[in-house]
C-alpha cells in the first residue's frame, strides 16, 4: 500500500487501472513518477517494470517550433484527424524554462480544444522540477505510461527553447520542426544543430496571403538541408507546408511520420534508435542524481563562495575551480540524490 495521495493507491490496483486505459490510474501513475521523494522513486520504478512489457508500440514524435509557429494549433487539429481515423493520441509538454518563468505550462492544454475535450485524446505537461533533466526524465517516463494505456500516438511538445529540442529529440521517433513564413530571413536565428535534428520540416501558416511566402520559405529550407547532409542514410527529411487554421496539408504529416518510421525500420536504425534512446536515458539519470547530490552537499555549499570569489579574482581557472569542488564531494560517502 503506497500513500503518495490521498486516498491511497496500491500499486498492482495502478498497473491493472493504467492497462486499462483508466485515466485517474494514469494520472496517479505520472505523479508517482514525478514525484521527487526518494520512497516514491523506488516505487515508481517497480510501476514501470510492470509496464514496461506493454510498451514500445507506439509512433512517438516530437515537435518544436518558434514562438507564434502555431504548434498548440497544429497540434489539436492533427490529434483530432488521428483520433477521427481510430488512433488514441497522447499530448506531453516538455517546459524547463516554466521555473524561471514561474508561469503554468497548463496554458497549450487550454489551447487544444478540440483535443482537449476528445475521449480519445490525453494531454500531460511536464512540471519542471529546477533542471532540464528532471523534465525530460518524467517526461520519458510518461511516455511509457501513456504508451501502457493503449496511447498509439504520442506527441512530446516542447514548450521551452533551446537544450530542450536535443532533449526532445533524444526520446522520439520522428522529430518535427514547425516553422512560419514572414519573420524575415527565414533561416536566420536557427542553429545549424537544432536543424540537423529535424526529421520532418513542416512550414505553417500557408494559406492566404502567407501561402506564396510559405512556399519559398520551405524552398529555402530544402536547399539548406542539402547542404547538411542527411543524417539518416535512410531518410531525407522532407520539407512540407501547412496551414493549422485551415486544417489543409496536416495529413501529409501523418503519411511522413509513418513513411519515416518504414524506412528506418526496413535499414534497421529503428531499434538501433530506440536502443540507443535507453542508454541516453540512463546516463541523463546518472547525471542527473551527480548534480543533485552536488546541489544537496553541505561543504560543497559552503565551500561554493570562496571557489567563486577565486575565480572572479582571477587567482584560480575554471578547471581548478571544478577540481575542488569534485575533491569536496568526493570525501562525502555516496549516497542518492533527488531521483
Amino acid at each position: 500500500m503506497i500513500s503518495l495521495t490521498r486516498p491511497p493507491i496500491e500499486l498492482n490496483e495502478c498497473v491493472t487501472g493504467v492497462l486499462r486505459g483508466d485515466r485517474s490510474q494514469m494520472a496517479k501513475a505520472i505523479t508517482l513518477v514525478e514525484s521527487t521523494r526518494e520512497d516514491h522513486a523506488q516505487l515508481a520504478q517497480e510501476l514501470l517494470v510492470q509496464l514496461l512489457p506493454h510498451t514500445g508500440g507506439a509512433h512517438r514524435i516530437g515537435m518544436t517550433g518558434v514562438p507564434g509557429a502555431g504548434k498548440s494549433t497544429l497540434i489539436d487539429k492533427f490529434g483530432t484527424q488521428l483520433t477521427t481515423a481510430g488512433h488514441r493520441v497522447a499530448v506531453l509538454a516538455v517546459d524547463p524554462s516554466s521555473a524561471r518563468r514561474g508561469g503554468s505550462i497548463l496554458g497549450d492544454k487550454t489551447r487544444m480544444h478540440a483535443l482537449a475535450a476528445d475521449a480519445a485524446a490525453f494531454i500531460r505537461p511536464s512540471p519542471s522540477s529546477g533542471s532540464l533533466g528532471g523534465v525530460t526524465r518524467s517526461t520519458r517516463e510518461a511516455l511509457l505510461i501513456v504508451e501502457a494505456a493503449g496511447y498509439d500516438v504520442v506527441i512530446v511538445e516542447t514548450v521551452g527553447v533551446g537544450q530542450s529540442e536535443a532533449a526532445v529529440a533524444s526520446m522520439v521517433d520522428s522529430f518535427v520542426m514547425l516553422m512560419v513564413p514572414g519573420t524575415g530571413d527565414s533561416l536566420q536565428g536557427i542553429k545549424r544543430g537544432v536543424l540537423e535534428l529535424a526529421d520532418i520540416i513542416l512550414v505553417n501558416k500557408a494559406d492566404g496571403d502567407r501561402a506564396n511566402e510559405a512556399r519559398q520559405v520551405a524552398r529555402e529550407l530544402a536547399d539548406a538541408l542539402h547542404m547538411f547532409g542527411a543524417a539518416s542514410p535512410s531518410w531525407e527529411p522532407p520539407v512540407l507546408t501547412c496551414s493549422a487554421r485551415d486544417g489543409t496539408g496536416i495529413e501529409r504529416l501523418w503519411h511522413e511520420v509513418q513513411h519515416h518510421r518504414e524506412a528506418l525500420t526496413a535499414s534497421g536504425e529503428f531499434a538501433e534508435k530506440r536502443d540507443r534512446q535507453l542508454t541516453q536515458w540512463m546516463w541523463a539519470i546518472v547525471e542527473d542524481r551527480l548534480l543533485g547530490r552536488l546541489r544537496a552537499d553541505t561543504g560543497v555549499r559552503t565551500l561554493a563562495p570562496e571557489i567563486e570569489r577565486q575565480l572572479r579574482d582571477r587567482s584560480i581557472t575554471p578547471a581548478q575551480g571544478a577540481q575542488q569542488i569534485l575533491d569536496e564531494l568526493n570525501q562525502r560517502p555516496a549516497h542518492d540524490g533527488p531521483s
